[in-house]
């Protein structure tokens, strides 16, 4: 267990974050389907989450030459649910494993729908998961509230099938942006799939091409920088892109309506502290932004109530209960709702030490309120950042914080 510790500081300068996770999984899945090379940068960290999704891909290729392919997932749920319904569309026997909480994670969706659709499904209702058979086309119906990767997943692999198939929804859609992200790089990878009223119409005998795109960087990463531009300094973002179909593209108008002055110019996106005031969150569509817009709700004026995040309770960590217990330890007035938080700010926190709990966003989000704490704070778990930025700290410190890796 590393431990990091933060002292306070203020933040500012520019900063490019990491590619978007999201997006460049679903690329270098469409890579692997077109016979293309691994799209993701050279010289650049890359994430555990996507090292997982590399050595995936890596193990169903080497299958095609043999039996079975064992998949190693390490921590990473979309790694998981992209590469189940893959790996049946291609017709490769698969045990799909992991470690942390995603074996735990749930998988239902898929235990429903591929078997009648010839897959053979082997589970305790988690991992591991043995998987046999060749899927076909049909209609997958499944709800519209569950994780969005399993409609992703679903996504690449229909259109590799010999006929036609639909994804129906049952439900609303929770977390559109990444089903809108998934139809948007298929496209660009030569592949269509249609909207339609209850969801979307998959033609099949498709084939995947090559893309030269390059992957944009992640707003889940950069809303970490934007709040603490909003706690104090000049915080300038370099390589996003304001159109983008990402869910957490959202951050920056929601870091505008807690009062943090934000602007663009000449493609850099500059985030500057004003009066922050508490708000109201609905957080089913940008579930990942929870624990850095709870570290800022913690230094705004007023009350922050946040709902529609249950799905939190079943990610890296029980993330709702992870940042009410961490902004507590460190001063701040948290309660946990059912499916949300209720946070009342203040100026500044009082310092002390926190559980990361083995998450990534946990650990981060706890760098921001310790931005504006009277003392230091000491988080666990500081390696848990691999995960998914592996230079955070580094790029924390080049901006003026004060990150100690105490070992």
């Amino acid at each position: 267990m590393s431990l990091v510790r933060f002292a306070p500081a203020v933040l500012g300068g520019r900063v490019r974050v990491p590619v978007s996770k999201s997006a460049a999984h679903r690329a270098m899945i469409c890579s692997f389907l077109a016979g293309a090379p691994d799209p993701l940068p050279s010289g650049e960290a890359v994430s555990e989450d996507l090292a997982a999704t590399r050595s995936a891909l890596a193990a169903l290729n080497a299958a095609k030459r043999r039996e079975a392919a064992r998949v190693d997932c390490g921590e990473s749920g979309s790694t998981l649910r992209f590469l189940i319904p893959v790996a049946a569309a291609l017709g490769i026997p698969s045990v799909f494993t992991g470690r942390g909480r995603l074996p735990e994670r749930p998988l239902g969706v898929y235990l429903k729908c591929l078997p009648p659709q010839g897959v053979t499904c082997e589970s305790g209702g988690g991992l591991p998961l043995r998987i046999s058979g060749r899927l076909k086309p049909g209609v997958f119906s499944l709800p519209g509230n569950v994780s969005s990767q399993f409609i992703t997943g679903l996504m690449l692999a229909l259109p590799l099938l010999g006929g036609d198939s639909e994804i129906v929804l049952t439900s609303p859609l929770e977390s559109a942006g990444y089903a809108e992200m998934t139809v948007q790089i298929l496209k660009e990878h030569g592949v269509g799939i249609f909207s339609s009223e209850t969801g979307w119409k998959v033609p099949g005998n498709q084939k995947y091409l090559p893309c030269r795109c390059e992957i944009e960087r992640d707003w889940s990463q950069a809303a970490f920088f934007l709040a603490a531009g909003a706690l104090g300094g000049h915080v300038e973002l370099d390589g996003l892109r304001p159109d983008s179909a990402q869910g957490d593209r959202a951050a920056e108008e929601l870091f505008r309506r807690f009062g943090a002055r934000l602007g663009w110019n000449g493609g850099i996106l500059t985030a500057e502290p004003g009066e922050l005031w508490g708000i109201e969150i609905d957080a089913s569509q940008i579930p990942d932004l929870v624990p850095v817009l709870a570290a800022a709700a913690a230094l705004a004026k007023g009350r922050t109530v946040i709902r529609n995040a249950g799905r939190l309770r079943l990610k890296e960590s029980d993330r709702l209960a992870a940042m009410a217990d961490g902004l507590s330890a460190v001063g701040a007035a948290v309660k946990q709702t059912a499916d949300g938080l209720i946070i009342d700010g203040s100026p500044q926190l009082r310092g002390g030490a926190a559980d990361g709990r083995n998450d990534h966003r946990v650990v981060m989000a706890m760098a921001i309120a310790a931005l504006r704490a009277d003392g230091d704070v000491t988080v666990t778990d500081a390696e848990s950042i691999r995960k998914s930025y592996p230079d955070f700290f580094r790029d924390y410190n080049a901006l003026g914080g004060k990150a100690n890796d105490l070992g």
